[in-house]
């Protein structure tokens, strides 16, 4: 789309991301965006967020910021859960008239769930989980789970909740995949919480792995480390056997390899 538009796309990237994610980098190459290799910080998500924010700032005439998450200013977190509703109208879509007892998606930032998430918001009948990465532990100190170790503050110009110290600095996220480790969640998802509309619990980073060989060898089919997540919370789940249950397989375990070839050396 850029090169039709005569246009210049730069993606900012993590440089710690960009080695775990190398055959996403080398699809936007091929579709013609440059990608920046952000070095500050944990070198993750959360730094690359801040240096696009910083250079669309530092050049507001003639550049147009992008966020794929429901994370920062208004409008970005609204644009994007109104785009990505498209996942939750898809399902009610393919299940007809049937209506599924749970939906279940991991959350990052969020914006996958969010989606799954948008067309069953009002039926109070459909229980929500949104599972974020617990990485080593949610005691640890490395961990992404916001919702459980998290408090009140302002993130990426949004207010939400977020991992921070005493002083009120972003704590450093871990998580074993690249899509979870932010340390924080989109607003809708921090005014969720609050309400109880959405139960939000976490898996460690072991669980999710080993959901994701488990879906491999029973289905051939290879989740994103992020959708691995939500499969591992899938035998906590108090159900029963003719309840319908919908989990989002956000993404394909592809770009994924080298970490799931690694955790199995």
């Amino acid at each position: 789309v850029c090169a039709l538009l005569g246009v210049e796309c730069v993606v900012f990237m993590g440089a710690v991301d960009i080695a775990r994610q190398h055959p996403n980098v080398e699809k936007i190459k091929m579709l013609g965006a440059s990608v920046v290799e952000v070095t500050s910080g944990s070198r993750t998500l959360k730094d690359a967020t801040n240096e696009a924010l910083r250079d669309w700032i530092a050049h507001p005439t003639d550049t147009h910021y992008l966020i794929g998450s429901v994370v920062g200013p208004h409008p970005f977190p609204d644009l994007v859960a109104r785009f990505q509703d498209v996942i939750g109208r898809e399902i009610k879509s393919q299940l007809g008239m049937a209506k599924p007892a749970v939906v279940i998606a991991c959350v990052g930032g969020g914006s996958n769930a969010i989606g799954a998430f948008g067309a069953f918001l009002d039926n109070a009948e459909v229980r929500l989980f949104g599972v974020e990465a617990g990485g080593c532990g949610v005691s640890s100190g490395q961990t992404a789970a916001t919702t459980a170790v998290g408090r009140p503050g302002v993130l990426h110009g949004s207010r939400t909740l977020l991992m921070q110290n005493a002083d009120g600095q972003v704590e450093e996220a871990h998580s074993i995949s690249a899509g979870l480790d932010y340390p924080g969640i989109g607003p809708q998802h921090a005014h969720l919480f609050a309400s109880g509309r959405v139960r939000y619990v976490n898996v460690t980073d072991n669980e999710a792995l080993a959901a994701a060989l488990q879906l491999t060898r029973l289905e051939g089919i290879i989740p994103a480390l992020e959708s691995a997540h939500a499969l591992a919370y899938l035998p906590k789940l108090d159900v029963s056997p003719d309840d319908i249950i919908v989990v989002s397989l956000s993404g394909r375990g592809d770009k994924d390899m080298e970490t799931y070839l690694e955790a199995q050396r």
